[in-house]
């Protein structure tokens, strides 16, 4: 029993100088003080002795086991202070130091121009409505009468996820759910993300538009004239002025595409316009009789006013952007300007 205790006392003095962490430290005290450690199993073994020595073993084990715990605890309190001292250390604060710069974030400018848009139409009365993104081919394009033979709907065009599924090609297609769901009279503008496949410094196979619709009675080119010319001037100056130029759509009639007056020369000619005086910014017309009895309104008591503008473009135009990637590209050289 003597050599027993011996060996332990001197395994323990190792231990304690080979541990340096108080975790390290309760693991080798649990080896040997748990319930099932060496020094309790040293009183299990007293039973065996001869009666006369029992006594004097007992003696000898309750004093490792009194000197075990104390170097333990003396220990763990040393590693423990050295630890607190390390951690102070590390998280001590240098307040001489300058403090560290955080950026602010800013909107996206696409998303800029998207609510400054849905500022200016909600201020003239019109509510939003963002339709699904995956459409069926019924609203995308046969319900805004597209011919079956139409280019839009070749599939080099169009992302078509089977027959009669497609990521939409435009915003129109919410029109045409809120014409068939909402009893007129309303004013609604939908913007949303679109699909197409097309890929250049103007384009993206995935870009943002905002359509708008009114319905209405008794409408005419003159109402749609007078609400587009009141978000040009809000939208890039007060001294911005629209003229319409004839055009064609398969759901308008009649069609026009819309021209705002050069901001950068004011009409007088300059690279941004090519000389011309006028930037085009939108597609716009009267809603095709058709297109409203699709949705089953009577088109000889309601009018439809319709347009539909590329946030992009518009961004591209307010903020002299030359190229559509550079808002996907997620450069903060670029994103940081719009703060």
């Amino acid at each position: 029993m003597k050599e027993k205790v011996k060996r332990i006392r001197a395994e323990i003095a190792r231990s304690l100088d080979d541990v340096s962490t108080v975790a390290g430290l309760r693991e080798v005290r649990s080896k040997y003080l748990s319930r099932s450690g060496e020094i309790p199993a040293l009183l299990k073994l007293l039973g065996s002795l001869p009666k006369e020595e029992r006594p004097e073993a007992g003696r000898i084990i309750n004093e490792l086991k009194n000197w075990a715990e104390e170097v333990f605890d003396s220990r763990e309190a040393e590693l423990a202070a050295k630890e607190l001292e390390e951690r102070y250390a590390r998280e001590a604060l240098d307040i001489s130091m300058p403090a560290e710069f955080r950026r602010v974030g800013t909107l996206h400018p696409v998303t800029l121009v998207r609510e400054e848009l849905v500022r200016i139409f909600a201020g003239m009365g019109f509510i939003v409505y963002e339709g699904p993104e995956i459409e069926d081919d019924y609203h995308n394009f046969t319900a805004l009468n597209t011919p079956r033979d139409h280019p839009a709907r070749d599939k080099q065009d169009t992302f078509y996820i089977n027959e009669d599924l497609l990521l939409r090609t435009q915003t129109s297609p919410a029109q045409i759910r809120m014409m068939e769901t909402t009893k007129p009279p309303f004013k609604v503008v939908s913007p949303g993300r679109t699909f197409r496949r097309d890929d250049d410094a103007t384009h993206s196979p995935m870009f943002q538009q905002m359509e708008g619709l009114v319905i209405d009675r008794g409408l005419s080119l003159c109402d749609l004239h007078g609400l587009l010319d009141i978000m040009a001037k809000n939208m890039f100056s007060s001294e911005a002025k629209t003229r319409f130029r004839p055009s064609y759509f398969p759901f308008t009639e009649p069609s026009v595409e819309v021209d705002v007056s050069c901001f950068e020369c004011g009409g007088a000619g300059c690279r941004l316009c090519k000389g011309t005086g006028w930037i085009e910014i939108l597609g716009a017309g009267v809603v095709n009789r058709r297109v409203i009895a699709n949705c089953g309104l009577d088109p000889d008591e309601w009018t439809g006013l319709a347009f539909g503008l590329g946030l992009e473009r518009i961004a591209m135009l307010k903020y002299g952007i030359n190229n559509i990637s550079l808002f996907y590209d997620g450069d903060a050289r670029i994103l940081s300007q719009f703060r």
